[in-house]
């Protein structure tokens, strides 16, 4: 008996021995430590070095002192790396110090000279002016890429409603098949408040939408036809125009002051509020389900507050601000952290469409569409860059129709360097005009050589992805 307990000690004390080797923990490699460390202090120590412009243009001096050369012209929030841990002193201003910078310029060159310290500031928060307010510059968390949903360099077109449900969509999908096109941007919900398809989320909240919808089951299975085609889907969402959501929530849309009326645009449609929650939660759990049932994105379509003469008739509109928010820009920004949390656990991505001219000024319009706080939270930002939408000289262009590279190339010169501010920027999509706009005195015809000028416009700028946009989803690659 004695025999067997010590047999079967010693057995118990084997087991023990290897099943403690087993679970031992893996010590890390003192050197990939030190190394580890070292990298992290490198980095800390570069961010510590890290300013940003304050004012709207500051001169880049060759050397420290206001009468050297100017080399250089940096803009309002533009990012430099002090190099030289020591100031230096303008004779004439004893009281400036003076930083070495490196800088990266607008043909994406890498720079050095001086700047005054005192035009420049650790802080982003910090330039921000009052008509901003609330904005988060921070470093917003984003999933580059989902395993089960690659990224894919987009071509697209818009679809509408009617052409995915009608005899439009087999001559759509021969599109695709024989050209570069490879993407839709299909209306999930369009500007009218109209379903794609019955969704739970319309039923919930404004089941007038739900009427000419068509069955997910139907849905399902235009999904599977498109995906045999090898075609990328992105769900357009309309998100604050919205004529059928107001006609439920009356009390939620925007008002005239002075008629106590609904607030209509002039296409002749009514905005419910930026602000109103109840619609936030209508608009994402549209776009859940739009993923659910197999879309690889969600694009937000204004996502704005409606134009208003930059924001020059604030004062005649009631945009129900009822949760505090603190400004337009704010409001917007907001939405879509609401949206990305919510709609990015169904592992597809946001986008957000913008006006174009959103990255060539430094506000935010007056709509809330503020460049820094839209592309720091998306994963794809898509300024609407058709050439017959901009102002008389604008980037002193007369006629912007008449000269669609040279319109598309400014812009989306100044869309690159904005998103360059962005700590984690979206990717930027543009929207580009494959439509004759009769309207525009001076217009020109628009065909497969207009809008090929306008890809390279685009390509030019390292940009290569783009969407066609054409209301009767009639495109000129077809010809």
């Amino acid at each position: 008996m004695k025999k067997k307990h010590l047999i079967t000690a010693a057995l118990t004390l084997c087991f023990s021995f290897l099943t403690g080797c087993n679970q031992a923990p893996v010590e890390n490699n003192p050197g990939e430590d030190k190394i580890q460390t070292q990298n992290e202090q490198k980095q800390d120590k570069k961010q510590q070095n890290i300013f940003y412009v304050k004012p709207v243009q500051l001169n880049v001096r060759e050397s420290h002192s206001t009468q050297s050369a100017i080399v250089y012209k940096l803009s309002r929030f533009d990012k430099i790396e002090n190099i030289d841990n020591n100031s230096y002193v303008d004779e004439n201003e004893q009281q400036t110090k003076w930083y070495n910078i490196k800088f990266v310029n607008g043909n994406n060159e890498e720079k050095t000279g001086w700047v005054s310290s005192e035009f420049l500031t650790q802080n982003k928060q910090d330039l921000l002016s009052e008509n901003l307010k609330g904005v988060d510059l921070s470093n917003y968390p984003k999933t580059y890429e989902y395993e089960n949903n690659k990224r894919v360099k987009v071509k697209g077109i818009y679809v509408t409603i009617n052409s995915i449900l009608g005899d439009n969509l087999d001559r759509l999908i021969q599109l695709c098949n024989e050209s570069e096109i490879n993407a839709f941007v299909v209306d999930v919900k369009d500007d009218y408040g109209n379903m794609l398809f019955k969704t739970s989320a319309s039923e919930k909240f404004a089941p007038k939408a739900n009427e000419k919808a068509v069955s997910k089951d139907k849905m399902s299975k235009l999904i599977k036809k498109l995906n045999e085609n090898n075609i990328y889907l992105i769900a357009r969402i309309v998100t604050f125009k919205d004529p059928i959501y107001t006609e439920y929530y009356p009390e939620r849309a925007i008002i005239n002051k002075e008629t106590a009326s609904t607030f209509v645009s002039k296409d002749g449609l009514r905005w419910a509020s930026a602000h109103d929650r109840n619609l936030w939660e209508y608009d994402v759990s549209v776009a859940k389900e739009a993923a659910q049932i197999g879309f690889n994105e969600i694009q937000f379509d204004y996502v704005r507050f409606p134009a208003s003469n930059g924001g020059k008739l604030d004062s005649k509109l009631d945009y129900r601000n009822n949760d505090g928010d603190t400004s337009k820009a704010q409001t917007v920004q907001s939405f879509l952290k609401y949206a990305k949390e919510n709609i990015s656990p169904e592992n597809v991505y946001v986008s957000a469409d913008i006006f174009g001219l959103v990255g060539s000024v430094p506000n935010d319009m007056g709509l809330g569409q503020y460049w820094e706080a839209v592309s720091g939270v998306v994963d794809y930002v898509s300024p609407m860059m058709y050439p017959s939408h901009y102002g008389n000289a604008v980037y002193g262009i007369d006629i912007h129709d008449a000269h669609p590279y040279e319109t598309v190339f400014q812009s989306a010169k100044d869309s690159v360097n904005r998103n360059k501010r962005v700590d984690n920027p979206a990717t930027i999509r543009p929207w580009i005009q494959d439509f004759t706009a009769s309207w525009v005195k001076g217009h020109i015809r628009y065909d497969e050589p207009q809008v090929r000028d306008q890809i390279k416009a685009l390509n030019d700028n390292g940009i290569d992805e783009y969407i066609l946009w054409n209301a009767g989803n009639r495109y000129s690659f077809e010809q």
